[in-house]
C-alpha cells in the first residue's frame, strides 16, 4: 500500500459487534444501524456495504445521505433522522423509497402539501427538548396525518441519558411518556407502527427500552467498549521524513516547542485538514512499531512532527493514530480525551475525503 493517509474498517470486528447486538436484542427486535455523518467517520458507503447483511435498516442524517446509499445498491429501509427542509428532498425521498422523520407541526404541514408524500416516522419529544412533537400536540398531529392520508409507519423518541448513572431514572420517565404517546396513536387508529427509542446504551440497559427496533451507532463501531464490543476503525499514516534536531532548537510554527536535548524527529504527512486536531500539539501521541511517539510542536494543516529518539524507525514506516500497533493501542476514547472531545467526535472529524478500506 502506497497511501499517505488511510482509514481501515475491520469487517471481522464489525461482524462480531453485530452478532453481540443480535444475541442481546433477540430475533423479534429490528437492528437499525445509525450511519449518519459519514458513519461517524467510518465511511458512509464502505461501512454500510460491510454491515448491510447483518442489519435490518439504516438511519442517516439527510435525504442526500440516503440517496448515496441507494446509488451504492443498498435496498434496505433507510430512515432520515434529521430535518428535511426542502420540497425537492421530499420528492426525492418518495422516489427513492426513503423514510422521513417528522418532528414538528410545521414540518408535518409542509409534508401534507405533497401530492405523493414519502413514508414517515413521527418523533416524540419525551423530555430531551431537542427534536420532537410534544405529547400535548400529538392528537392534533395525528389528526392531520389521518386527514391527509399520510403514510405513517413508525413512532420514536430519543433518550437524553448518556453516561451519568444518577439520571437513569429520567430514562424511565421518558419511556413511560413514549408508551403513553403510542397508546394515543393506537386510540386514533395507528396501531401498527414501528416503535423505537433505544440507542446503544439503552439497548443494553434492559429489555424495557427495546420496543420493536433499536438504533445503534456507537455499539456497531465499537466506540462503546462494554459488553464485548470491539473497535472497528484504525487510522494510519506513514513517516515521510526523518531528521535530527539539536538541543535548544525550535520545532514548528510560532516556535511552539523548544527541545531540551538532541532529538530525532519524524515528519508525518497529516494535520488538522485530515482531522488530526491542533489541540494535540506538544502532547498527543501516535504509535510507531508498537511504541508511543509524542507530538513535538504545533500540529499544522498537513504535517505533524513526532519524537522518535527512542524508536528505530525508518521513512515509510506505518504510523497508527487510532488503533493497534504491536501490543500497544490508542483508542478513539484516549485520542478524544487528549484532544478534548468525545470518542465519536474524534472519528467523525476524520476528513471524509480520506479513503476507507475494508480489511
Amino acid at each position: 500500500m502506497n497511501k499517505k493517509v488511510w482509514v481501515e474498517i475491520n469487517t471481522k470486528a464489525l461482524r462480531k459487534n453485530i452478532f453481540t447486538l443480535r444475541s442481546h436484542i433477540g430475533g423479534k427486535v429490528k437492528l437499525l444501524a445509525v450511519i449518519k455523518s459519514n458513519a461517524y467517520g467510518h465511511g458512509l458507503i464502505a461501512f454500510s456495504q460491510a454491515a448491510v447483511s447483518g442489519v435490518d435498516g439504516f438511519c442517516v442524517d439527510s435525504v442526500i445521505e440516503g440517496i448515496k446509499l441507494r446509488r451504492a445498491g443498498i435496498k434496505k429501509t433507510i430512515l432520515v433522522l434529521g430535518p428535511t427542509l426542502h420540497k425537492d428532498d421530499i420528492k426525492k425521498a418518495r422516489r427513492e423509497k426513503i423514510t422521513l422523520s417528522v418532528s414538528s407541526m410545521d414540518a408535518l404541514r409542509e409534508l401534507s402539501r405533497s401530492v405523493y408524500p414519502p413514508a414517515i416516522h413521527i418523533k416524540i419529544d419525551t423530555g430531551m427538548h431537542r427534536q420532537g412533537i410534544y405529547i400535548a400536540d400529538l392528537k392534533k398531529a395525528l389528526a392531520l396525518i389521518k386527514q391527509k392520508n399520510l403514510p405513517l409507519v413508525g413512532i420514536y423518541t430519543h433518550f437524553a441519558f448518556v453516561k451519568n448513572p444518577k439520571h437513569k431514572g429520567f430514562t424511565k420517565v421518558q419511556s413511560v411518556q413514549f408508551t403513553k404517546a403510542f397508546e394515543i396513536a393506537k386510540e386514533m387508529g395507528f396501531s401498527r407502527l414501528l416503535r423505537h427509542a433505544a440507542a446503544t446504551r439503552a439497548t443494553f440497559d434492559g429489555r424495557t427500552y427495546l420496543f420493536d427496533a433499536v438504533r445503534v451507532g456507537k455499539g456497531l463501531y465499537g466506540l462503546w467498549s462494554k459488553k464485548g464490543l470491539t473497535p472497528v476503525l484504525s487510522w494510519r499514516t506513514r513517516i515521510s521524513e526523518i531528521k535530527n534536531v539539536p538541543k535548544g532548537a525550535y520545532v514548528g510554527y510560532d516556535l511552539t516547542e523548544r527541545v531540551k536535548k538532541n532529538v530525532r524527529i519524524a515528519v508525518l504527512p497529516i494535520g488538522y485538514w485530515h482531522g488530526f486536531p491542533r489541540s494535540l500539539s506538544s502532547h498527543g501521541e501516535v504509535l510507531i512499531r508498537g511504541r508511543r511517539a509524542r507530538v513535538v510542536g504545533r500540529v499544522s494543516m498537513d504535517l505533524t512532527v513526532v519524537d522518535i529518539t527512542n524508536i528505530n524507525a525508518r521513512v515509510g514506516d506505518v504510523v497508527t493514530l487510532i488503533g493497534e500497533s504491536g501490543k500497544n493501542r490508542i483508542t478513539a476514547e484516549e485520542f478524544g480525551e487528549k484532544a478534548h472531545m468525545s470518542n465519536s467526535e474524534s472519528t467523525t472529524h476524520i476528513n471524509p475525503l480520506i479513503e476507507r478500506i475494508l480489511t
